[in-house]
């Protein structure tokens, strides 16, 4: 596998481009949204407050792996509107991808649907990844979507895994396998 962490990644998509996250990426805007209970309605993030600190210690948790910390920016405008994340195993050749819109004005337009396909493809094409996986809570309808629409299929299902507000969620786990490899 060719995946090194110490070059800037890019990665452009149809609406959205790719791009390593970096200390300059921790603004009060995104500390704004890993603190706003919407958008991590259905995340384990919502037990956790963020600061500046926080944001620091996280992104440095990603120096010397082969991990990808990405931010997600519109294409037009260059505008930062999220985040994704790709956790690899390199020994198994397998990544876990997760993703975040964290500005709440651009839900709904197509963006999480881009990155999350481009950062599929890209890891499938380019990085020669055997399979990629991903989860989410039963009743998070729009990521379940996103994850669906991208090919991904269910390949198991955690039940009453977790709890929100007080009832027990089933967690699914998605995957998709490299048909090159």
């Amino acid at each position: 596998m060719k995946l090194n962490n110490n070059q800037s990644i890019f990665i452009q998509g149809e609406t959205i481009e790719l791009e390593s996250f970096t200390k300059y990426n921790i603004t009060d805007e995104y500390i704004s949204w890993l603190n706003d209970s919407v958008v991590f309605k259905y995340s384990n993030q919502r037990f956790f407050t963020h600061d500046l600190l926080s944001c620091k210690k996280y992104l440095k948790s990603f120096k010397d792996t082969q991990n990808l910390f990405l931010i997600i920016k519109v294409k037009k405008t260059s505008v930062f509107i999220g985040t994704l994340t790709v956790y690899l195993d390199l020994d198994h050749g397998v990544a876990d991808i997760g993703i975040m819109i964290g500005n709440r004005d651009e839900w709904g337009k197509g963006y999480g649907q881009d990155a999350w396909d481009s950062i599929l493809f890209w890891l499938l094409n380019n990085q020669k990844v055997r399979k990629i996986t991903a989860g989410t809570l039963s009743c998070n309808i729009a990521m379940r979507n996103i994850i669906e629409r991208s090919g991904m299929k269910i390949e198991g299902v955690r039940n009453q895994q977790e709890m929100l507000n007080g009832e027990p969620q089933d967690v699914i786990l998605f995957a998709i396998l490299n048909k090159d490899n």
